[in-house]
């Protein structure tokens, strides 16, 4: 334990991040603890976060208290992960204090030490304590991002932005999310992540899936880390009676043609807040579409026919929730070369509902002969 302290103290100023995890005794009152470089008035020094259940407290020590520190954590935890810039050193330590070293390299550079108040170079990184990402194959038990699943990250770290672009001025303590279509649920954990982590908010999160078995696989990790602020359930939205109370943020993520609308109707009768939803296949429109006026040249062949149908499926969507009181946005959700599903549409509760899109869409409707399942839901008396 002496050598590995040393060690990690002769290269202190190359230190990004330090974490320490799995304690020798289960009643220790800190499951894991994260060091990592602050400016304390203008000095050197660490900041620690120790977390309780689903707390975090949060303190600051000089940069002379250093090794003090790492005695008392090599006491306490059995794995200690040091992440140095260009290399990432980790200890497993036994119960006789004796610690194995083990070495990977890595593409982390140290900023310089920063105050409480720095901004995040990016809300997501290579070396990030996320553990479930580590369940779900997308980094590597040193929190390395595995090649194959860079495309994946990529992807997250892109809705984490879009979820923080919203979210980055929420005020209050708490928030609610239900998630729909979570299936492995790698932005669902992410999501938490960003919630409790990084952004210090109290978070409810259920998400809700068809398929048992993937359901099962996500409340294995949870029960595997001890998070009691999400659950995973089986459950269909079109039919299934739903988490009833109070609802701050709904994400749907690629549910299966019409379940995208009745995820978003969902999210319209709560009075939901906030709304991210990822469409997946869209058939009702391409099934039922005939011609009748000027897009008839776009119905002749089958691919394009297709993709426009998809487009006017989301175009509905987004000005049904428009008249429903949402500020509505559709954006690329990732760049098409990675995931051909890659619209998003968002939408944030900010005004009174009206009609005045409503009338367009149904001309729309009976001009070519479709249906489109949002509109039937939000259906009022007078259409």
């Amino acid at each position: 334990m002496k050598n590995a302290i040393s060690e990690i103290m002769n290269d202190a100023e190359k230190i990004v991040k330090l974490t320490a995890s799995s304690p020798f005794d289960k009643n220790e009152e800190f499951s894991k603890t994260v060091l990592r470089p602050v400016k304390l008035k203008n000095v050197d020094g660490f900041q620690a976060e120790r977390y309780k259940n689903s707390q975090v407290f949060h303190l600051n020590f000089s940069r002379d208290e250093l090794k003090n520190r790492l005695e008392n954590l090599f006491a306490k935890y059995r794995q200690i992960c040091v992440f140095f810039e260009g290399v990432t050193a980790t200890y497993s330590v036994n119960t006789a204090l004796r610690a194995r070293k083990t070495t990977v390299k890595n593409n982390l550079k140290k900023g310089g030490a920063t105050g409480n108040d720095r901004e995040k170079r990016y809300l997501l990184n290579e070396g990030d304590e996320i553990p479930a990402l580590v369940d779900l194959g997308v980094f590597t038990p040193d929190f390395r991002i595995i090649k194959s699943k860079y495309d994946k990250f990529k992807q997250i770290n892109r809705f984490l932005e879009i979820i923080d672009d919203e979210l980055k001025n929420y005020s209050e303590d708490s928030i609610t999310v239900l998630v729909f279509g979570c299936g492995k649920s790698y932005l669902t954990f992410i999501v938490r992540h960003y919630l409790v982590n990084l952004r210090k908010i109290k978070a409810k999160i259920i998400g809700y899936d068809l398929k048992k078995d993937v359901v099962d696989d996500c409340n294995l990790i949870v029960e595997k880390y001890g998070y009691d602020d999400i659950s995973f359930v089986v459950a269909d939205v079109k039919k299934d009676v739903l988490y009833d109370e109070k609802i701050d943020l709904i994400i749907s993520l690629h549910a299966c043609d019409t379940a995208t609308d009745y995820a978003i109707n969902y999210a319209v009768q709560k009075n939901v807040k906030y709304l991210f939803s990822v469409p997946c296949c869209q058939h009702e429109i391409n099934m039922t579409i005939k011609t009748g006026g000027d897009l008839d040249s776009l119905l002749k062949y089958g691919i394009i026919k297709e993709r426009v149908s998809a487009l006017l499926t989301d175009t509905v969507r987004a000005l049904l929730l428009d008249d429903c009181g949402y500020s509505v946005d559709v954006l690329e959700f990732v760049d098409l070369a990675h995931s051909p599903k890659n619209i998003m549409i968002r939408a944030v509760k900010t005004k009174a509902p009206s009609e005045k899109n409503r009338p367009a869409v149904k001309s729309l409707m009976e001009k070519y002969g479709f249906t489109q399942t949002l509109f039937s839901l939000t259906e009022k008396r007078g259409d």
